[in-house]
């Protein structure tokens, strides 16, 4: 298998029906996303999740809930906005929520940060049934990376580089790792026959 780039043996007519596919996935994911009560953005580390709530609510009007698996957030009396089971654990003691005034529109929103256990792992979504969106898609910036310390850094890059082999259909980094030494190997050891040598 070579890691050279798939879309080489797409026809120009396969790579524009792809691009269509994806578009309408992107179109599908925003408006399923547009549709919840709340929004939520995400790094490898943390997510935060904002939610428009009157301007004449004060924080004592606010029932929030945060456990290591669990949350809900609402306005005492009413049914809450966001309620549900997490997909991965949070960090409650590092996680926090408060409320702001907003401009634009004029108002208020309870803001809630949520610090992920798991540095290198993207959400699908907040909440357990809450529409999911396509983690393999998720491209970090690179400001995001530099921010993490070196050994968390080089196992994401890793793993975002093994999750773009495989979409492609080309070799992990363990892969390469074990055919660049078996080529070695091979390489100092031309008596030997390796024909049926196998990678993986």
């Amino acid at each position: 298998m070579s890691s050279a780039d798939p879309d080489q043996n797409l026809s120009p007519a396969e790579l524009a029906e792809r691009d269509l596919q994806e578009k309408d996935r992107q179109a599908r994911e925003a408006a399923e996303q547009a549709q919840l009560p709340y929004k939520w953005t995400q790094t490898i580390r943390d997510l935060e999740v904002s939610a428009p709530i009157p301007s004449n609510i004060k924080g004592r009007d606010m029932v929030v809930t945060l456990t290591k698996s669990k949350i809900s957030v609402a306005i005492k009396g009413k049914e809450p906005i966001i309620e549900g089971d997490f997909p991965h654990p949070i960090l409650v003691d590092e996680s926090s929520w408060t409320l702001e005034t907003t401009s634009n529109p004029p108002g208020k929103e309870v803001i809630l940060h949520l610090d992920k256990v798991n540095k290198v792992e993207w959400w699908p979504h907040v909440v357990k049934g809450a529409p999911k969106i396509d983690v393999t898609k998720i491209t970090p910036e690179n400001s995001s990376l530099s921010d993490l310390d070196g050994e968390t850094r080089a196992m994401v890059e890793k793993m975002m580089f093994d999750q773009r082999q495989k979409e492609a259909g080309g070799l992990t980094s363990d892969e390469q790792k074990k055919k660049e030494l078996l080529e070695k190997f091979k390489a100092d050891h031309p008596e030997m026959d390796f024909s049926n040598a196998q990678i993986g």
